[in-house]
């Protein structure tokens, strides 16, 4: 199979993370932090070392800073419920995923107040002026993605952060599309909250995610319940990592992510996104040069764009391009991606759009397969 649908899910995962998974399971199989024998402190070493790499890896505190979840999803809930209340006020991005809107829309239903922010592509200056004219006197936060998951479209994030501290106001990134191509150091760009899924750029496996917190802010919590800590007292222990990470973690995948993470500074985070990069500029200009291929984006930069591209055929819904794809044996996403927000910003909310996105294992050849594919089709 020719897997596209990277921006999904990254496969396949580096060599070794079936093995660490599975020795994870049959090893370290104990509850972390929870019982006074070799097993549990097995899998509490397993805890710490990837809480800790994941802090070295983007710059954070100090390891109890990383706070591993069940999804960016939960992280993000974390965030947006942990700090918005009542007559609080936040600003959005027209390029953001259901991750945000869908709790965004739920809080507007207990009084908080959004606002959502053009992004402009290629003109960071004038995307940092529509969040800047949208900040009111009851404005708590900024959260927006760091890249649109369906046209790859980035935004400033190091400007709206300069923005955000400013004006004294908390700043959250969406990094589902961004994590482990693009740098992503805290102390560049003035971010209080990360949030991020282990199984896209990270290489790990389903069924985890980070936030990473970078200020003393203390969220309010959206679960509670136990955390091998303070088990004599009835309400939720008020230091990190203990206050977000109720109930017993993924070992599993937390030892997975640390292998994604070794694989990624093996190979190089550069290196990575230059070759992804190189193959979603090979597939941009073949497909700009088909009269009947439909392309939404500038020509994708590492400045401008993460490496992920969208794009229709013709009057042919999306759903049935990636279905032809899938009868070649071409994994492609089509459709609104979950994020009916950025299909309305660029106007294919009644079509969709058929959505590529390579890996560091997708080849050239797999690439030319794919547009003979299209070419044909």
């Amino acid at each position: 199979m020719i897997y596209l649908d990277n921006a999904a899910t990254t496969w396949p995962k580096p060599r070794g993370t079936a093995n660490v998974v599975a020795d994870a399971i049959v090893n370290r199989g104990a509850n972390p932090g929870r019982g006074n024998y070799k097993m549990s402190a097995l899998s509490s070493e397993t805890v710490y070392k990837c809480r800790s790499h994941a802090a070295e890896f983007f710059g954070a505190r100090s390891p109890e800073y990383v706070i591993f979840t069940a999804s960016c999803t939960h992280s993000i809930n974390y965030v947006l419920k942990g700090v918005l209340s009542t007559g609080d006020h936040v600003i959005i991005s027209n390029m953001e995923h259901n991750a945000v809107t869908r709790p965004i829309m739920q809080l507007a239903k207990r009084g908080v107040q959004f606002s959502i922010a053009k992004v402009h592509e290629c003109d960071p200056e004038a995307t940092v002026a529509e969040f800047r004219k949208r900040i009111r006197t009851n404005t708590k936060m900024i959260f927006c993605t760091h890249a649109s998951n369906v046209f790859g479209i980035k935004l400033p994030i190091a400007q709206i952060g300069e923005l955000a501290a400013r004006n004294g106001l908390l700043f959250g990134i969406d990094c589902a599309q961004s994590a482990g191509t693009a740098e992503l150091d805290l102390n560049k760009i003035h971010a209080d909250y990360l949030c991020m899924p282990a199984h896209k750029g990270l290489y790990g496996t389903m069924g985890l995610g980070l936030l990473i917190i970078n200020n003393n802010y203390q969220l309010s919590t959206v679960i509670e319940g136990g955390t091998g800590s303070l088990s004599g007292i009835n309400t939720q222990p008020d230091f990190l990592p203990d206050r977000l990470e109720s109930g017993t973690l993924n070992v599993p995948s937390i030892a997975a992510l640390d292998v994604g993470l070794n694989f990624i500074e093996t190979v190089g985070r550069e290196k990575i996104e230059s070759h992804e990069m190189n193959l979603i500029n090979m597939a941009y200009d073949k497909l700009s040069s088909m009269p009947q291929c439909s392309l939404y984006t500038a020509r994708p930069t590492s400045e401008t764009h993460v490496p992920l591209l969208s794009f229709n055929i013709g009057d042919i819904p999306s759903e049935e391009v990636a279905e032809r794809l899938g009868d070649r044996d071409i994994a492609v996403r089509a459709g609104l991606h979950c994020a009916g927000e950025a299909h309305r910003a660029m106007g294919t909310e009644k079509t969709g759009t058929v959505r590529i996105c390579p890996s560091a294992f997708t080849s050239v050849e797999e690439m030319n397969q794919f547009l003979c594919a299209v070419d044909k089709i």
